[in-house]
């Protein structure tokens, strides 16, 4: 079977909109875009090299595709000849020609198509960007890791890596490294149900009873 990989530059309040570029994703006035330049570092380009050093195909929605489409075709710089032979899968409802080379369309409901790609042989499907792609995955558990770049960053506001819709769960961190401009290099993998518990106290308080009163009434 194959994993679905998503890799994503997020800021700490979890923007992932834009980060290459003002012309890349200004959508919705967002005015920020770029934020991940003046941040980047050496061990972050050994990180991304890393992360597309074994097989994988890509996996993308329709925006990020056509930014993709209209830069590595036309670059020599890496990672341009990887992304250039690989399966595109793309996520999308138009019916616009996917001009860009070895692209595939995937047809119907997309989560379905996912998930019918992730029983087959073949390598990693790995997202690059593709806010609202990642998102209805992440909605019906169709990740297997999280390779996040958090950069040190609040947005405010744009399009975020996690939805309201999410699948509650627990993720392992499997590695983490800092950059020397203070981003976060990790990787999570799922890791069961959320578990809870409680820090108060076995007897509550008389003033712990009447707050609890209050938070009902206040549903």
């Amino acid at each position: 079977m194959r994993r679905v990989v998503v890799q994503a530059f997020v800021s700490l309040d979890g923007v992932m909109q834009a980060p290459g570029g003002p012309e890349e994703d200004p959508s919705g006035g967002f005015a920020f875009g770029g934020w991940t330049f003046p941040h980047w570092d050496e061990a972050m380009g050994v990180a991304m090299a890393e992360s597309f050093a074994s097989p994988f195909a890509l996996l993308l929605g329709r925006r990020t595709y056509d930014i993709f489409a209209a830069h590595w075709p036309f670059t020599e710089e890496e990672p341009a000849a990887l992304f250039n032979a690989v399966t595109k899968y793309v996520a999308t409802s138009s019916q616009e020609p996917l001009a860009w080379r070895n692209s595939v369309r995937l047809d119907g409901d997309v989560p379905e198509a996912v998930a019918a790609l992730k029983r087959e042989d073949g390598p990693d499907l790995l997202t690059q960007g593709s806010s609202v792609l990642v998102q209805s995955l992440m909605a019906v558990g169709l990740v297997d890791e999280l390779r996040l770049l958090v950069f040190p960053v609040v947005l405010g506001r744009g399009k975020k890596l996690i939805g309201a819709d999410a699948r509650p769960g627990e993720w392992e961190l499997l590695d983490s490294r800092a950059s020397t401009t203070g981003v976060i290099m990790a990787r999570y993998r799922p890791n069961g149900p959320v578990r809870t518990g409680s820090f108060a106290l076995a007897e509550p308080t008389p003033a712990e009873l009447a707050r609890r009163e209050r938070m009902r009434s206040e549903r």
